[in-house]
């Protein structure tokens, strides 16, 4: 599948992310819910790529050898345990400023890690192909998700791992990411999220397919108020979910 030539990018979605670049990194900034949520999902990322490609998370950097890209990399949240464990890491974002914050951040870690203001879209155009796409938390932030997923899948050499974590769509993710998380606890501005642009796990599932990937996981991510952390569900996807799929 030749790489698609359209633009996903909704303009107002990067403006939002990128009047929050410079708190990236702050732990009680307003990316506050990402830095509670990110052992989580780093959790569940590790073990799907060490599933797929024979790794063993005991190696001190299990993932030598493997090309990954962070597509909506951010400030390097993901990027920078990647480049950790070995992987040689690319990290994409469209909107401009989190580059940066990103670099500087990685050049304080002494990391190695690409980072570049680039679209999915644009990057499948130069025949890149990478092992393994990170697509965390941006498929509900763009104007055409199966266009986007195509890319995505384009980005992928054959038998490459695609990972992606949404929102499903319902009153629990509502009252939790919208009423909870912007409106009440205030860790993010209001409007952040759009919930007419979340997705349930069956709609993902059908984009994956139609993009040309085949999906074989699915988790749920679960918010405990009790223990203050989230943990991987096998069950519960009715707010943050996380999925995993092949290329053929």
């Amino acid at each position: 599948m030749s790489a698609p030539d359209i633009n996903t990018v909704d303009p107002a979605e990067i403006a939002k992310f990128e009047a929050m670049a410079a708190e990236w990194w702050d732990l009680e900034g307003k990316f506050k819910p990402l830095h509670m949520l990110n052992p989580c999902r780093l959790d569940y990322i590790t073990r799907q790529i060490a599933s797929e490609f024979g790794r063993d998370l005991n190696d001190p950097r299990p993932f030598k050898g493997l090309d990954i890209v962070d597509i909506g990399c951010g400030g390097g949240l993901l990027c920078e345990p990647m480049a950790r464990l070995g992987a040689t890491v690319v990290g994409i974002d469209a909107a401009a400023g989190n580059i940066p914050v990103a670099r500087i951040h990685a050049e304080k870690s002494e990391l190695e890690i690409d980072y570049r203001h680039t679209t999915a879209e644009d990057l499948a155009k130069t025949g890149a192909a990478y092992d393994v796409v990170l697509n965390m938390e941006v498929v509900e932030h763009v104007a055409d998700p199966l266009g986007y997923l195509t890319a995505c899948q384009t980005l992928l050499k054959p038998g490459g791992l695609h990972i992606c974590s949404t929102l499903n769509r319902n009153p629990k993710s509502f009252a939790m990411a919208i009423i909870g998380a912007e409106w009440v606890m205030r860790w993010l501005p209001k409007g952040t999220h759009d919930w007419a642009k979340f997705i349930t796990p069956d709609e993902l599932f059908d984009l994956l397919e139609g993009a040309g990937l085949k999906p074989v996981d699915r988790k749920g991510f679960q918010f405990n108020p009790l223990r203050w952390d989230w943990q991987i569900s096998e069950r519960d996807l009715s707010c943050n979910y996380v999925t995993a799929s092949i290329k053929p």
